[in-house]
């Protein structure tokens, strides 16, 4: 069967082991501000990672708490909602960026770095 209109990645993983892995990618992120990891898992990042942000801009308890859902943190969501939410104001849209970094030693995996912008 062809994978027509399939959004995401599956990363070889269940859903509840992607998840799980997104959740702890997105933490750090938001935590140290940039983090390097492959290339697959920085897209599927930067995809959780904005919608997050975009939570924290709108500012609202329902906001806060759809964030506590995609990332059950709350010093992330609270660095989310006090810190990064004022930064990206008049942003609309596109608050990470992803930078190659070529191929990993051991297996060759495409490395990238994802960092808030």
């Amino acid at each position: 069967m062809a994978s027509h209109h399939v959004k995401g990645r599956k990363l070889s993983r269940y859903k509840d082991q992607r998840t799980a892995l997104l959740r702890g990618l997105v933490s750090e992120l938001i935590r140290h501000d940039r983090i390097t990891t492959t290339l697959a898992k920085a897209k599927e990042t930067r995809v959780v990672a904005e919608k997050l942000i975009t939570h924290g801009k709108k500012g609202t308890v329902h906001h806060r708490r759809l964030a506590l859902a995609q990332v059950p943190d709350k010093r992330v969501v609270k660095k989310v909602f006090d810190d990064l939410a004022p930064k990206y104001e008049d942003r609309a849209g596109g608050y990470t960026r992803i930078l190659k970094l070529g191929r990993r030693q051991g297996d060759g995996a495409a490395m990238a770095l994802i960092e808030l912008v």
